[in-house]
């Protein structure tokens, strides 16, 4: 039998959808495209443009082999990791205010109830559970796991100490209802925060087969949509799922070899955390290795020098997960003075030097630095995400509102404006001062 071969062309990634068709119609003929014979790498890659070969040589943060072994046999830094929460109904299980989060999920708890306690007298019992229970847009969400829910006759009992601190996207707090039944995977984390009382510090990866690289280090459960695509989280503990039993998820494999390359037997689990939070940082490392993250996980090389990454990554992480205890940045105040002093915000908007921030119809803050926006995650800017976030919307199923105006911190929004800023020119300063990382120059 003969072997085929693969031919491919290609255009520019940026096109929009017109240019492409225009580019289509202007072709008399397939023999008229300039194909090129494409032959898959070890790993059944095709489109191998801007790969580089040495990155495999590299640590692998995480592997779907390291979580299934234990001890030495690990062969990565991470041994678990894991998607954030996938909840399938984020207007009933997110909300910047508790209290109209057990509201919300209250009566969705009430509605599917409901449905629970008619299946279970239903008298056909025949009847699929899709035919049977009430769509309504306004009180849930259905979804394949809460349908199983359902046809195993399982009530929900409302309990307040599920409510849980998360972080919705980048230096975007909200309170998440954090429930086996109501959320629609959890993934590793009843491993990674069991308890409201468990302390555990994450770093966030995105843009893994999909979009721009980005990273984040929390201390509270992340979205599974956290750069508004899904993400891998890799913490540096992990327990049982009732908070027993905590253990570093660094591997010791990782710690052995750290301490072999550097000739350094001080080398800490959180050196090596900190240091790979520098490491994903590093702008060389980025750019060279764009196409491979968005192949797969991060993979880790060793810098010339240990200690600078280390100690950059600590502070990075510091000012990252401490975001809201950051200086503020002094912005000046243009108010207007024919309306009365108002903290309130409904939408902010930049202007379009992005030199000012109209806060409101009262105020417009202004004198932001250009260098807030060289600290990305993903497609935005931090501060980009906060005024994307911070706003008042309603979602359109449910009906339900989210509103991040805090009655009891009116000028929390202002503040958070001003230290996102703060933590956005330290770490591109941070950034800035890494070492070379001795990697082979573009």
């Amino acid at each position: 039998m003969k072997k085929a071969k693969i031919y491919y062309a290609r255009v520019d990634e940026f096109w929009t959808k017109e240019q492409k068709l225009q580019h289509l119609e202007s072709i008399d003929s397939f023999k008229d495209i300039k194909w090129e014979s494409i032959e898959p790498d070890a790993k059944h890659n095709w489109l191998l443009e801007g790969l580089h070969t040495e990155y495999e040589d590299f640590i692998p943060i995480g592997t779907k082999e390291a979580k299934s072994t234990d001890g030495m046999a690990a062969y990565a830094i991470f041994k678990a990791y894991s998607g954030g929460v996938k909840t399938s109904r984020d207007a009933w299980a997110y909300n910047f205010n508790s209290d109209e989060l057990s509201v919300n999920i209250l009566k969705t708890i009430e509605f599917y109830n409901e449905q629970v306690s008619k299946w279970q007298n239903r008298e056909d019992k025949n009847i699929k559970v899709d035919d049977f229970i009430k769509l309504d847009d306004s009180k849930i969400n259905w979804s394949n796991g809460l349908k199983i829910e359902v046809s195993n006759h399982n009530k929900i009992i409302f309990d307040e100490t599920k409510i849980r601190p998360s972080l919705y996207r980048p230096f975007t707090f909200s309170y998440l209802y954090f429930d086996k039944s109501l959320n629609e995977r959890r993934y590793q984390f009843p491993s990674i925060f069991p308890t409201l009382k468990i302390e555990n510090h994450i770093i966030c990866i995105g843009g893994y087969g999909r979009k721009e690289f980005a990273i984040l280090a929390s201390n509270f459960i992340p979205d599974l949509n956290f750069y508004g695509d899904p993400q891998q989280a890799f913490s540096f503990y992990i327990y049982d799922k009732e908070g027993n039993n905590c253990r570093e998820n660094i591997t010791d494999w990782a710690l052995e070899k750290f301490q072999t390359h550097y000739q350094d037997s001080k080398i800490t689990k959180w050196d090596i955390f900190h240091y790979t939070y520098a490491l994903l940082h590093h702008p060389h490392y980025r750019q060279r290795y764009a196409a491979n993250l968005k192949r797969e996980l991060p993979r880790i090389p060793f810098a010339p020098e240990f200690q600078p990454f280390a100690t950059a990554g600590k502070r990075l992480t510091e000012i990252h997960i401490n975001y809201e205890q950051q200086p503020e940045y002094r912005l000046k105040h243009i108010e207007n003075k024919d309306l009365p002093i108002d903290w309130r915000v409904e939408k902010m908007r930049l202007s379009k030097d992005k030199t000012q921030l109209k806060y409101n119809d009262f105020l417009t803050l202004a004198g932001i630095p250009p260098e807030t926006f060289a600290y990305k995650l993903g497609n935005r800017s931090a501060l980009d995400w906060i005024i994307d976030q911070y706003q008042v919307s309603t979602d359109k199923r449910s009906g339900i509102t989210n509103d991040p105006n805090r009655l009891d911190d009116e000028e929390y929004i202002m503040r958070l404006i001003k230290q996102v800023i703060t933590v956005s020119l330290e770490t591109v300063k941070i950034v800035a001062g890494l070492p070379d990382l001795g990697l082979p120059k573009d």
